[in-house]
């Protein structure tokens, strides 16, 4: 409690965090990174990794936990500066596939022990925050589809996972892939191509 009331991190706090930038390292180096591997890389002893994650299950949703504030972040900070709802869709996109990179691997090892409900749940407020972009874009006749916003902001969620197993499969560059995603998700929402890929080549500058 001490380090809460001074701000200064304990060093329990300061292993926690490294334990944790450490993991994430070295399971984008190694997917199948034991516990005891992350131990080692991270400098501690492995009864002081269990102190703080009591499986790898549970380390590995925290890591998801701290990419989801990450995506939000981003997908915030691409809607803030964006002016209308295809620039917001763009830029949103862009910025989330900026961070997403970094947990490509991460979501995929996710799937296998969070499960994709556990994932959907925890991306619910940036899906309704897309949804309302769409939304909007709909109303304003930027956006055309046969979908309600609600299940378009679906297509786009899966569309990101859809291009993270791509690149993971070495099915799509991941240089590539962020200006691919962002033209995909405008096409889903009605954009003609060749707009879309005008768009997104100009934020992209």
């Amino acid at each position: 409690m001490a380090s809460m009331t001074t701000g200064t991190p304990s060093r329990a706090d300061a292993n926690r965090r490294r334990i944790l930038d450490v993991a994430l390292a070295e399971l984008l180096r190694d997917p199948d990174a034991s516990m005891d591997q992350i131990a080692r890389a991270a400098g501690v002893v492995r009864r002081t990794v269990y102190g703080h994650f009591p499986n790898r299950e549970a380390l590995v949703g925290t890591l998801v936990d701290g990419a989801v504030d990450a995506v939000a972040a981003a997908h915030a900070a691409g809607r803030a500066a964006a002016e209308g709802p295809a620039e917001s869709v763009a830029l949103a996109t862009l910025r989330v596939w900026e961070v997403a990179d970094r947990y490509r691997i991460l979501v995929a090892l996710a799937q296998r022990s969070v499960t994709m409900q556990g994932i959907r749940d925890r991306l619910t407020p940036v899906r309704e925050a897309c949804a309302g972009v769409l939304q909007r874009g709909l109303d304003d006749g930027v956006f055309s589809s046969p979908l309600p916003a609600p299940a378009l902001a679906y297509v786009h969620e899966q569309l990101l996972f859809a291009l993270m197993e791509a690149v993971n499969e070495g099915l799509l560059a991941a240089e590539e892939a962020g200006r691919s995603a962002a033209v995909t998700a405008l096409t889903a929402a009605g954009v003609p191509a060749s707009r879309a890929t005008e768009l997104v080549a100009k934020l992209s500058d």
